[in-house]
């Protein structure tokens, strides 16, 4: 009996410690000034999260040399997908290159997971070479094995490896990403099934405020024309062009935030047509690969993503997202504790009786929130000190950690003992 308590607590424990690591490969990669410019492009390209959010990933890393030379004529989308195709979605240590079944194994990348690979292009050919060096190549036929091998840098055992080598990996088309700034962006939204939504930007104007963002960070939220016959939408006509305004801001955040990037964010986040105090801000509900944002009114699920040429992005959406500043939020929370000496709300009977005076006007309960946009939840004050409460949380999030890895000990030890 024992014995079995001993082997239920050192299982609880291994379990305990896979369940709170966490790879973050930016954090490794500081560690090493060599490759600080690739560390860099994948921090500008978001790369990094595609990474980090892999439970089992190796990277192929690139001195600072050999990344100079890749990125000379190259745009930060075409640089990104070079990166993908230097990121093996399975485990490799030196050991395992050297003792590959056949000397040779082909496997897949994170351009492989784009969509935009054609065929078996998002996969990658590596093979053990003559002289005890090991190639890595494009699937494409014909390739070469232009890069190789060079030096293991960094490993976390069947979960992140870090490998250098000597080139990057290439094949004809790689490089042909859609760029940003040569886009018809109403054609492309039109061409990806969103032509009211394109309509819209033009006819108000706010398309003018999308490109001007596009430069600096642009991450827009298109819904489809299909989400536009939903039968629960309200009328769009009846707003006023100031209101339609805000609403076509609402469907862009000014940022930078690819749909890997988007499982990454807690809290709040800010829209063009955010005004500060929690206002027109969004939030973000991630489970597993599903990306879907909350406005408070409604959810919709980020569908597909048409454009990612940093620093734009643009995603396709299942439905419109209705802000509640005009159209109304979820229920209000219940009201706290009145503080002690204020007058108690009338109960209904009461409510048709003469009034009394109360001894703590300052005190009586708040009003139900109007339907006007001016009285909606989200200007409640409560409102702020959520968003203050988001960011105390954020920079505690180490804390909180290790406090959930010091309680699973503490149960996994009494669970452990019970067999004893």
């Amino acid at each position: 009996m024992a014995a079995t308590g001993h082997l239920l607590f050192v299982l609880v424990i291994s379990m305990s410690v896979a369940a709170v690591s966490a790879h973050n490969i930016t954090a490794i990669l500081d560690g090493y000034p060599e490759y600080s410019l690739y560390n860099s492009y994948l921090s500008q390209t978001k790369v990094c999260d595609e990474i980090n959010s892999r439970s089992t990933v190796t990277s192929l890393v690139l001195t600072n040399g050999a990344m100079s030379s890749l990125v000379s004529n190259l745009s930060l989308a075409d640089i990104k997908n070079a990166l993908r195709l230097l990121t093996l979605l399975d485990y490799y240590d030196t050991k395992k290159l050297h003792s590959l079944h056949d000397g040779s194994e082909l496997t897949t990348t994170l351009y492989q997971t784009t969509g935009d690979a054609s065929g078996n292009m998002g996969h990658v050919n590596i093979t053990n070479l003559r002289g005890g060096k090991v190639g890595f190549a494009s699937a494409a036929p014909g390739s070469q094995f232009q890069a190789t091998y060079t030096k293991s840098v960094k490993q976390e055992p069947y979960n992140l490896s870090v490998l250098e080598v000597s080139d990057p990996i290439t094949f004809p088309g790689l490089f042909n990403s859609p760029s940003a700034a040569s886009t018809n962006l109403t054609a492309l939204l039109e061409k990806a099934g969103c032509k009211q939504f394109a309509h819209l930007i033009v006819s108000s104007g706010v398309i003018k405020v999308y490109q001007a963002a596009m430069d600096k960070g642009l991450t827009l939220f298109a819904p489809t024309d299909d989400a536009f016959h939903a039968k629960d939408l309200p009328d769009l006509s009846k707003l006023t062009s100031v209101d339609l305004e805000k609403v076509l801001q609402y469907h862009a955040l000014p940022q930078y935030a690819p749909k890997a990037s988007l499982k990454t964010i807690k809290g709040n986040i800010q829209t063009l047509a955010s005004t500060g105090a929690g206002k027109y801000d969004l939030s973000v509900i991630a489970k597993g690969d599903d990306v879907s944002i909350d406005t408070g009114v409604d959810k919709s699920r980020v569908a597909s993503t048409v454009l990612d040429d940093t620093p734009t992005v643009i995603h396709t959406m299942d439905s419109v997202l209705l802000p509640p500043e005009l159209f109304g939020g979820a229920p209000s929370p219940a009201l706290a504790p009145a503080p002690e000496g204020s007058a108690p709300a009338p109960s209904p009977k009461a409510a048709g009786k003469k009034k009394k005076k109360s001894k703590s006007p300052s005190h009586s309960p708040p009003a139900p929130p109007a339907d006007t946009p001016e009285m909606s939840p989200v200007d409640a004050p409560d409102a702020e000190g959520a968003a203050d409460k988001a960011d105390v949380k954020k920079k505690n999030g180490a804390t909180a950690v290790a406090t959930s890895f010091a309680a699973t000990m503490a149960s996994a030890a009494l669970f452990a003992a019970s067999f004893l």
